[in-house]
């Protein structure tokens, strides 16, 4: 049985004050037993969450990390800095990061090799923009993302991984991959893992779909048998909304 997942990422948002205020309403919320619940907010914020949810289930996630476990990185943060403020999950290849960060297949495999030295779990984000999506490349581009940072792993690293494909043309814009689009993907990918290692890991690993998921298209895009959850971006910046789509199983 996989899990099902509902990841918030803040990216830059939530200030010290902010962040207390959302934290201390969701403790008091009454969560799912079968939903694992995750919150990305920002470094500032990393340890303060912690310390916040220490005796909740709710899993503290850093947005980022460097490739590198020390060296002279300014503004950089490593998997060791995260661990020592109890941060023990990290999202890396966000769209964002490889867009505006030029954050290349190379260095995540490198990223995802260090995370994985330092025993983190990952949620590992991969997926097309609109130009791939109209010119029908877009499971060309999946694949390529996956095989060059994934798929040279050992089956045995697969249990600290989970996958969130998110359509670029999806992230922030409204537009939502229709639930059948977001099936035939997340079918894909298991796919993929199964060929390059073996079905039993497949139907092992939790893959999210993460791009516009709100309050009113969560239940169904979640129906789907290989949609395990989601990446919440705006929605989850809003205790109600978040709320919604964590109860949407």
């Amino acid at each position: 049985m996989r899990d099902h997942i509902v990841a918030g990422n803040w990216k830059m948002n939530n200030n010290q004050s902010e962040t207390e205020f959302f934290l201390n309403k969701l403790i008091k919320q009454t969560k799912p037993t079968d939903v694992r619940v995750m919150l990305a907010p920002s470094f500032t914020q990393l340890s303060q969450a912690v310390t916040i949810l220490k005796n909740d289930r709710i899993t503290v996630v850093a947005q980022n990390m460097n490739a590198e476990f020390s060296g002279a990185f300014t503004g950089e943060i490593s998997a060791d800095m995260l661990k020592e403020v109890g941060v023990m999950t990290v999202v890396l290849g966000h769209s964002e990061r490889r867009a505006m960060y030029h954050e290349t297949d190379e260095v995540l495999a490198k990223k995802v090799k260090t995370a994985l030295a330092s025993e983190m779990e990952i949620i590992f984000c991969f997926g097309e923009e609109l130009g791939h999506r109209k010119s029908g490349k877009y499971f060309e581009v999946v694949e390529k993302q996956i095989t060059n940072a994934l798929f040279d792993l050992s089956e045995g690293a697969w249990s600290n991984l989970i996958l969130a494909y998110e359509p670029v043309w999806a992230i922030g814009t409204g537009e939502t991959a229709s639930p059948k689009q977001a099936q035939e993907m997340h079918a894909f990918i298991r796919s993929l893992i199964g060929q390059k290692y073996n079905t039993s890991l497949a139907d092992k690993v939790s893959i999210l779909y993460g791009g516009s998921v709100k309050p009113n298209n969560a239940k169904e895009i979640f129906s789907n048998k290989d949609v395990d959850g989601g990446l919440i971006g705006g929605a989850s910046l809003n205790i109600d909304d978040f709320m919604a789509i964590v109860n949407s199983f």
